[in-house]
């Protein structure tokens, strides 16, 4: 099982949930109060986990969401490529190749030999930041 189910009222800015299926982080939330006849509705603006677009969402206070389960784990880089990265996980030494980030601050300190955390969401894995 990959994903779980919270209500929306619950969601805070950095926490995640699925929109389509496909994990994104929460980066503001905004609640209306409710009216004559109707329930408070919750705007939810969220960007991709994997290429940055945003939603713009309105559900609903009391509706239910899937929010992903993150696999964060530890892996060493073994090569660079021009857009890839391939990493070595450190506790199944499985090893596979990424896609090359785009934040400067991971891209500068990506070489070989360094040791990196990356998160596996929804069958899909990213790199999050080198360690050291």
């Amino acid at each position: 099982m990959s994903k779980k189910i919270t209500e929306v009222s619950k969601l805070k800015v950095s926490s995640y949930l699925l929109i389509d299926n496909e994990p994104y982080k929460v980066v503001s939330t905004a609640t209306s109060k409710s009216g004559k006849h109707g329930h408070a509705k919750t705007r939810i603006v969220a960007v991709n986990l994997f290429d940055d677009t945003k939603k713009d969402i309105v559900l609903p206070g009391d509706s239910k969401v899937e929010v992903p389960l993150i696999d964060k784990r530890n892996g060493q880089v073994i090569s660079v490529g021009e857009n890839t990265v391939m990493l070595m996980d450190l506790e199944t030494y499985e090893t596979f190749e990424i896609p090359k980030p785009k934040e400067e601050e991971i891209v500068s300190k990506l070489k070989e030999g360094a040791e990196a955390e990356y998160w596996s969401v929804m069958g899909k894995k990213k790199l999050m930041r080198i360690k050291g």
